[in-house]
């Protein structure tokens, strides 16, 4: 029923100035739309929608994930513009220089300026 329709990921913001900031000024995104209830951001063929809420930040899991090709030169140039990324050492998942090897794709993660996971992540060939 639905397999032919786009989905698109919502983010929660405390602040939702200053999450566009960091969405500007940390990730590179221009918004494709701004409304009364938020900010829509496209990426490639995808698309996410930041929105203001008092619950922003509460998720204790990933809620957005960027495909990209190479997620090391990706994690280099982000840490350039001031994102900090998590660094984990969990039974099951551990990362060296700030990646961790999953077995079939390579992620990073970090948190917006609202508390939302986000990640990079490389697909395996």
């Amino acid at each position: 029923m639905l397999t032919n329709a786009t989905a698109m990921a919502t983010l929660p913001a405390h602040d939702l100035a200053r999450a566009a900031a960091f969405y500007r000024d940390k990730l590179g995104l221009s918004p494709q739309r701004e409304t009364a209830g938020g900010i829509l951001y496209q990426t490639d063929s995808s698309w996410f929608f930041v929105y203001e809420t008092q619950f922003a930040g509460t998720a204790q899991n990933t809620a957005l994930s960027f495909l990209v090709e190479d997620v090391e030169s990706t994690v280099n140039a982000l840490k350039r513009a001031g994102v900090v990324f998590e660094e984990y050492d969990f039974p099951g998942l551990k990362t060296v220089n700030s990646i961790a090897d999953l077995g079939g794709e390579r992620s990073a993660w970090f948190k917006d300026t609202e508390g939302n996971i986000l990640s990079v992540s490389q697909l395996s060939n």
